[in-house]
């Protein structure tokens, strides 16, 4: 166990990290309020108060009204103490956002990939955000970035991914040489149940699933307020999931860089390609599957067929994660799912009730934006914070 030496200089820096702490939680506040809501005497409060002041880590940035005396100042985390960039990385664009460390977005670009490098991809999309949000790439304080597939807690490198085979053993230290800090790759359905618990369907839900049908079909896991990656990492791979009547995927990794229909398992029946595929047999023959999922929605009675179709072939997935986990609550996300709105979360929980004994709540997601995105900001912004309450 270490040792800290010196209770005085412990005691300081408790006493710094709850500040911040509730200054980024809160926003702007007075000495009198942060030491009503952090139990600190009023001398110590501004003594904290001072000392972050001359760090540089927090401001006057007004005063609050109201009152005998003088106004009270207010206080906030200068915005200019960290920042930080989340990437979305895909086949065709690679998104990036840059955000300060209050969380506010001040640049977000989207960019084809020029080549396949992973490291030249997002040295440059994330050059690109920075001079687009005015921020030195020196300042950055986290880096997270969103790939799909499975992504090894150990190395942190990409092990397994169909979309983006350039990605191997190697790419994390090689990108973290690059940008000359600490970077984090993460999966890119545990990026969006991130953002679904602190910004959508998910909020302040301790224990929850989040299903992702789009190009691919992924699972997050929510226990305790964590993600749950298991032991390899390949926690929430439900694409694998063998469903009765589908082929087996024992061939998956045949053509890397595409999901084909027929590759078996759950991913066989509602990726995109698949309800593109399936609502051509019901009449609607359209651009892709979440334009297919809205045709049948205004179709109205002409297209309840197929919603009921895909809400039972999500149902399998959901029902499989149910009585295994039985979790507080089922989000549908991605773009089949975004689509079908509440008229297909509906025909999911009530398929789901008629293939086993759990009646999950189904929601839609209620982030906005790209989740992926977003939950990249935020991941990082954990980050940046921590080693600005530690420092």
């Amino acid at each position: 166990m270490e040792r800290r030496p010196g209770v005085p200089r412990l005691l300081r820096e408790i006493n710094d990290r709850a500040a911040l702490e509730l200054l980024l939680a809160e926003g702007p506040m007075t000495r009198g309020q942060i030491g009503d809501q952090t139990g600190l005497s009023k001398v110590t409060a501004s003594q904290t108060l001072a000392r972050l002041e001359e760090r540089g880590l927090v401001e006057v940035v007004g005063v609050q009204a109201g009152g005998r005396g003088p106004n009270a100042a207010l206080y906030s985390v200068v915005s200019n103490s960290a920042y930080v960039a989340g990437l979305d990385v895909g086949p065709e664009t690679v998104s990036t956002a840059i955000a300060d460390i209050h969380g506010r977005t001040l640049a977000e670009v989207t960019v084809s990939p020029n080549g396949d490098d992973p490291v030249s991809v997002v040295h440059s999309a994330v050059v690109k955000a920075c001079k687009s949000a005015k921020v030195s790439l020196s300042k950055l304080r986290g880096v997270v970035i969103g790939t799909p597939g499975v992504v090894d807690p150990r190395s942190g490198d990409v092990r397994f991914s169909f979309d983006l085979p350039a990605w191997h053993e190697g790419i994390h230290e090689a990108l973290a040489r690059d940008l000359k800090r600490e970077v984090t790759i993460e999966n890119d359905v545990n990026l969006a149940a991130i953002a679904e618990r602190a910004d959508g369907a998910a909020k302040g839900i301790d224990d929850f699933v989040l299903l992702w049908a789009a190009r691919g079909i992924g699972l997050s896991v929510v226990l305790d307020g964590k993600i749950h990656r298991g032991r390899s990492g390949s926690a929430g791979e439900i694409g694998y999931l063998p469903v009765p009547g589908v082929p087996l995927p024992e061939d998956i990794r045949a053509e890397p860089g595409r999901l084909p229909s027929l590759a078996g398992g759950l991913q066989s029946l509602v990726s995109a390609e698949a309800v593109a595929d399936l609502a051509k047999g019901y009449g609607f023959a359209v651009s892709d599957a979440s334009e297919s999922v809205k045709a049948a929605l205004a179709a109205g009675e002409r297209g309840d067929p197929l919603l009921d179709d895909i809400a039972h072939r999500l149902a399998l997935g959901v029902a499989a994660v149910c009585v295994v986990l039985d979790p507080g609550r089922v989000v549908l996300a991605g773009e089949v799912c975004r689509a079908g709105g509440s008229a297909l979360t509906s025909r999911v929980e009530e398929a789901v009730a008629r293939i086993c004994p759990i009646r999950p709540e189904v929601v839609t997601t209620a982030v906005e934006g790209n989740p992926v995105l977003r939950g990249a900001v935020l991941a990082a912004l954990g980050q940046a914070r921590e080693e600005l309450f530690s420092s």
